[in-house]
């Protein structure tokens, strides 16, 4: 049975790092970084670049759950918008499937402290952080696998999703 894991979240909080991590422990999986499929120059996020990034992830997800090699799907994305999230849910979903969705949030002391850590990407600049304080509260109220990261490391989050996948599939 075909297995995805969504790990969702605001900017920062550790999705791609703990994505990247838990496929690598999962035998037969697939990573979906989001912005993979948004990734413009020079970026330009309007409508019509939204409705393609979504349809590339729709697809490509899809396409990992049709393969005969691939067991687990893990996609992480920023979906700070419902229908963005329910639209990208309501199309991969096959028969037979076991579908994870996960939330990973932190204290803004915890998000700040990364943010300034993180010297590899380009655009963590003071803008992006108050915009991804300010959806924290929308990621708590989600109705998720609710996963604090604060105080925690991406191997530590990556562990307890690992647990709750493998013994709901057992």
């Amino acid at each position: 049975m075909k297995k995805v894991i969504i790990i969702n979240g605001p900017i920062g909080v550790g999705k791609s790092t703990v994505g990247k991590l838990l496929c690598s422990k999962l035998n037969k999986s697939a990573f979906l970084d989001g912005d993979w499929c948004f990734d413009l120059h020079p970026f330009i996020a309007d409508k019509e670049t939204k409705e393609m990034a979504v349809d590339n992830i729709i697809h490509i997800i899809n396409n990992y759950l049709n393969c005969s090699h691939c067991d687990y799907v893990v996609f992480n994305w920023v979906m700070d918008k419902m229908e963005v999230y329910q639209k990208i849910i309501n199309s991969i979903k096959i028969n037979r499937m076991y579908l994870y969705e996960v939330t990973l949030i932190c204290t803004e002391e915890a998000l700040t402290d990364r943010w300034y850590k993180d010297n590899l990407c380009e655009w963590r600049i003071e803008e992006w952080l108050n915009i991804s304080k300010k959806s924290l509260d929308y990621f708590r109220g989600l109705d998720t696998i609710c996963i604090d990261t604060s105080g925690n490391t991406a191997s530590g989050v990556t562990d307890e999703i690992y647990s709750i996948v493998v013994k709901e599939v057992l």
